[in-house]
């Protein structure tokens, strides 16, 4: 039996909002977590975007305020200043007949000055992200030690993104015995680490895999060569028009491609990535929502926040690097009971892993052919046709004048000239697509020849970190690449340059031979992280890696050091 919000005993002011928004019914997630922070257990949250995961934890934290009390009661961090803003206003709907309770956010690229006022008035919730929390400290200007419940959201990406030792010393600074709630679209061995470290017993709570967000989602894919991507992006965009859609890749690189490419073709489209500034990322995002703009190129730190609940279409131009991160993704349409549409780009050696995403879904995605000319050019003509009858039919009882170039146009030239000429300079007539060669695949074959990738055993988060309090959790299992070292003493270092970068093992031997003048079979095992990657190398060759100085990879500054 499914419980209701006035089930949880919250209190009236509460009750009040949860009424008028017309929120009666906790989604899985909410009806998971609510009840146990109330209870004052930690918890670790495995939550997408679109559950109601911030009243997920928002609800609970305003139950637990001490009005009374002037200190900072709760501290909640975000990984960027847009979700921060997020939280803050979801927060603030929350607070709307709850005067008392006093909450700001603070990030990087307001004004100091402005801060400081706003945490003289002595909040006792505070929004903000990692970095700006450890300036304030270290400026002294921000007190920690009264706060009763820390929320790490989208603690996975916080990580990804570097901030593990920022975490760590704002978790340091405030009181032992807090609540720590971590919400995560995926439970990694680092959250499993942290949490060892910073959680007392904590609950770990998941959605059910059949009760994830993606069942008013269409979801289809096309199997496409890596140098075709392009080209089919054009097509499908010309294909199906839509209104507004995400397209997302994994790395900064490919987003400015993606852009340019579509940019020098005529779309109406911007991109954001992390090396946006605020106000350019505030630019972009409100074009995006006024329409000024239908598609936006996003990775998925970038995309962390954005709240626009009718974005009818999203596309994977790759597949993200682990499977939560794609309904993280496709997440972003089908929002608010409106129905959405995802479409997945799939090279031939990224089948495998499309298989394992399958068995993570339950379900079996649609496969696509790609668009023809013919195909492309038959959905123009019914857009256009319905297009223009609608604007004839909203405007027919308006009883508007007539425009006098309409009788000056009939007179020289013949209607269906003037017709033909307006629609082929307003839509897509005689477009040239680029060729694409499909690979030759059959689809028949496509379950036989990858079942061996399904068998993959998928993990038990609870058991998952029990192995890791007994200290029998081994997180180095790193896949070997060159087996003929194993005679030779070795040593591990970190080079930052990791899956965001676009390497892969071949990229890196190659970096090494031509940046250091070390050969491959001086290397043992390598491992990708999202920012870094840790790899084996012959003692003897140590120096040659260490010597060089103000190496650079892609206009990168490389950083080499021992694990």
């Amino acid at each position: 039996m499914s419980i209701l919000f006035k089930d949880l005993n919250l209190s009236k002011q509460t009750e009040k909002v949860l009424s008028e928004l017309k929120f009666e019914k906790p989604t899985p997630i909410q009806a998971l977590v609510i009840p146990e922070i109330i209870n004052g257990y930690d918890v670790i949250a495995q939550s997408q975007t679109g559950t109601g995961k911030t009243f997920s934890f928002g609800i609970p934290i305003i139950e637990n305020i001490d009005c009374k009390s002037s200190k900072i009661q709760s501290l909640i961090l975000c990984p960027t200043r847009e979700l921060a803003s997020q939280v803050f206003l979801e927060i603030k709907k929350l607070l709307r007949f709850n005067f008392e309770i006093r909450t700001i956010v603070i990030y990087g690229g307001e004004s100091y000055t402005k801060q400081f006022k706003e945490l003289d008035t002595k909040p006792h919730i505070v929004i903000a992200t990692p970095g700006r929390t450890i300036d304030l400290l270290e400026r002294k200007k921000i007190d920690l030690s009264s706060v009763k419940i820390l929320t790490l959201d989208e603690a996975d990406e916080m990580l990804k993104m570097g901030f593990q030792d920022d975490l760590e010393r704002i978790l340091s600074k405030v009181h032992s015995q807090r609540q720590t709630i971590l919400f995560s679209a995926t439970i990694s061995p680092t959250i499993i680490q942290i949490a060892s470290k910073y959680q007392k017993e904590p609950k770990i709570l998941k959605v059910k895999q059949d009760t994830l967000a993606v069942k008013s989602i269409k979801q289809f894919y096309f199997i496409v060569k890596e140098f075709d991507k392009n080209k089919l992006l054009v097509r499908l965009l010309d294909y199906k028009n839509p209104e507004s859609v995400i397209i997302f890749a994994n790395t900064k690189r490919d987003v400015d491609n993606i852009f340019n490419y579509l940019q020098e073709k005529g779309f109406l489209v911007d991109a954001i990535h992390g090396d946006l500034k605020q106000n350019q990322r505030k630019f972009v995002m409100n074009n995006f929502r006024q329409k000024n703009i239908k598609i936006l190129v996003a990775t998925d730190v970038a995309a962390r926040g954005i709240d626009i609940s009718d974005i009818k279409m999203v596309i994977n131009y790759e597949l993200p690097y682990e499977d939560e991160v794609y309904i993280h993704r496709i997440g972003r349409t089908g929002r608010a009971g409106k129905t959405g549409t995802a479409y997945s780009f799939i090279s031939i050696k990224k089948m495998g892993q499309f298989k394992r995403l399958e068995k993570y879904l339950k379900e079996k995605v649609t496969y696509l052919n790609i668009p023809s000319v013919e195909d492309i050019t038959k959905e123009q003509n019914k857009f256009w046709k319905d297009k223009i009858f609608n604007l004839i039919n909203e405007n027919k009882d308006k009883n508007e004048p007539l425009h006098p170039l309409v009788d000056v146009l009939l007179d020289k030239i013949d209607h269906k000239i003037i017709i033909s000429t307006f629609i082929n300079h307003f839509a897509l007539m005689n477009k040239k697509y680029e060729p694409i060669i499909e690979p030759k695949v059959l689809q028949r074959n496509l379950n036989t020849r990858y079942n061996r990738f399904d068998n993959k055993n998928t993990n038990n988060y609870n058991n998952t970190f029990n192995k890791y309090n007994n200290k029998n959790y081994n997180n180095n299992t790193f896949n070997k690449y060159n087996d003929n070292y194993n005679s030779q003493n070795m040593s591990e270092f970190i080079i930052n340059l990791g899956k965001s970068d676009g390497i892969n093992p071949s990229l890196l031997l190659r970096l090494l031979k031509d940046k250091f003048n070390i050969y491959g079979k001086n290397i043992g095992n390598i491992k990708h992280f999202y920012d870094r990657t840790v790899f084996e190398i012959v003692d003897s060759f140590i120096n040659k890696l260490l010597l060089p100085k103000n190496v650079y990879y892609e206009n990168k500054l490389l950083k080499i050091e021992p694990k």
